[in-house]
């Protein structure tokens, strides 16, 4: 069943994180463009507010009206000449200011000069030439005065900047930007929809495939498209599955076999108490000796099948440094007991390796005991052992009748059997806890055709770890 989502989806954040970023990108580059566009503009209002007093100084420096090349007779003659010599820009207002009043301006329909406050603006500015800034009806105004003085009469240049009609520049191109910004923040927020989209698809896949997986069904695989990280995730998600279908067909083929298994000694016990005849001693006693050697048997069984499903937990190894060459050795000993067999030692290998000795010891002695089942008194028996520089192998050869090779994969798996002598009571578990305790050491177990002719088992084990790796020095 589908689990509900309660919470914003990870495509809707990854959007809403991105347009949050561009959006505070753009925002931050508007500042930025109106802080500089305005001290660029505030310098260029400076900049021409002293190039008129720089000419204006100029004039009043030769002294000389240009027209008449004459000195200039009064101060207000002057400013009424550089008045009429000079074209104020279309942000400014040239003002001729004497006998403390507003006595000449250009352009001339301006109506600034005859409002109440302007004279009250001007007039603590003559003395020492000053700037200052009012809020007026007409918009902020900035009025600078440069004064000129010819014996005991006094005129001086005002030049009125509306800095309204200077700055709607960049008012405009702000907004414009602001325009711009938002239709690039409206398609960016767009792309990383569709992009967050595609990119999360495989998960969204993945998530509606573990939905529909369930225990009756663990046979659902995610495409496998491009080369990226969400295709890796793919890849180990498509692992695990195999993993768990593995585990679960294992696990059920497991219980089958084991229940098979188990069913016909439940059923020789029940026949048997079924049919008993509690008034026969001899009957009674005939049956107890069934019971007791099914139940031995049972028993047998169940504790070979615990062994194998304790074979897959990490504590089934106690791995310690182990001599291969003595631990070769100790196997003869103890298999010489399994049966009236030649037994002979092939080789021994003087190295050590880390294993988990009485594992070993049980596997190699099973593959033994299964030699001595398939052969007949008198016949060779051998266990050996070599290493190279990345395995170790151990191998326990006999001179039976072999094992044909349509069945060298079926012994190792679980009740699997291939021709079973005479006497053999056996539920086919030797071979595969043989394989469970190899594959746990990370190794291989092989059956082959041996020389005189027999069966060859083979266990081969990896050599990767070394003894200072796993039992530092102390």
């Amino acid at each position: 069943m589908a689990v509900a989502r309660t919470s914003v989806s990870v495509r809707v954040r990854i959007t809403a994180t991105v347009a949050l970023l561009v959006l505070a990108g753009l925002v931050v580059a508007g500042v930025v463009v109106a802080t500089i566009e305005s001290r660029r503009v505030d310098q260029q209002i400076t900049a021409e507010v002293d190039q008129e007093f720089a000419e204006f100084s100029k004039l009043q420096a030769k002294g000389l009206n240009p027209a008449t090349g004459r000195p200039f007779d009064s101060p207000q003659a002057m400013v009424r000449q550089f008045m009429e010599s000079n074209v104020p820009d279309d942000n400014e207002l040239l003002i001729g200011w004497w006998d403390d009043g507003v006595q000449a301006q250009s352009p001339k329909w301006n109506t600034i000069s005859r409002s109440a406050w302007f004279a009250d603006a001007v007039r603590p500015l003559l003395a020492d030439n000053g700037t200052t800034t009012v809020d007026s009806e007409f918009g902020e105004l900035q009025v600078s005065t440069q004064s000129v003085t010819q014996g005991d009469r006094t005129g001086a240049l005002v030049v009125v900047t509306f800095l309204d009609r200077s700055r709607a520049g960049l008012h405009e191109t702000m907004r414009t930007y602001a325009i711009v910004a938002a239709l690039a923040l409206l398609l960016v927020t767009a792309m990383a929809a569709w992009v967050s989209g595609r990119l999360l698809s495989p998960l969204r896949t993945l998530r509606e495939t573990a939905d529909e997986i369930s225990e009756n069904d663990l046979s659902q695989r995610l495409p496998v498209t491009g080369n990226d990280d969400l295709t890796a995730l793919t890849r180990t998600f498509n692992g695990m599955l195999e993993r768990l279908e593995a585990a679960f067909v294992g696990q059920r083929q497991f219980l089958d076999d084991a229940g098979h298994e188990l069913k016909t000694p439940l059923t020789v016990l029940r026949g048997h108490l079924e049919l008993l005849d509690t008034g026969n001693p001899d009957d009674v006693a005939e049956t107890r000796l069934l019971l007791l050697d099914e139940i031995d048997r049972m028993s047998r069984l169940v504790g070979d099948l615990i062994l194998l499903a304790k074979s897959d937990r990490p504590d089934f190894l106690q791995s310690s440094p182990v001599d291969l060459g003595g631990l070769t050795l100790d196997l003869v000993a103890k298999a010489r007991g399994l049966g009236d067999r030649d037994w002979v030692l092939d080789d021994s290998a003087d190295v050590k390796i880390v294993a988990d000795q009485q594992r070993l010891t049980q596997a190699v002695l099973q593959l033994a005991d299964n030699a001595v089942k398939h052969t007949r008194d008198g016949d060779t028996v051998a266990i050996g052992s070599s290493a190279t520089a990345t395995e170790a192998r151990l191998w326990v050869r006999d001179t039976g009748t072999g094992v044909p090779p349509e069945d060298r994969e079926l012994i190792f798996e679980r009740f699997g059997r291939s021709a079973v002598p005479p006497g053999d009571e056996g539920f086919g578990l030797g071979l595969s806890i043989v394989g469970a305790v190899v594959r746990a050491h990370g190794g291989t177990v092989t059956v082959e055709d041996a020389e005189p002719p027999g069966a060859r088992f083979v266990v081969t084990l990896p050599r990767t770890k070394t003894l200072e790796d796993e039992w530092p020095a102390s």
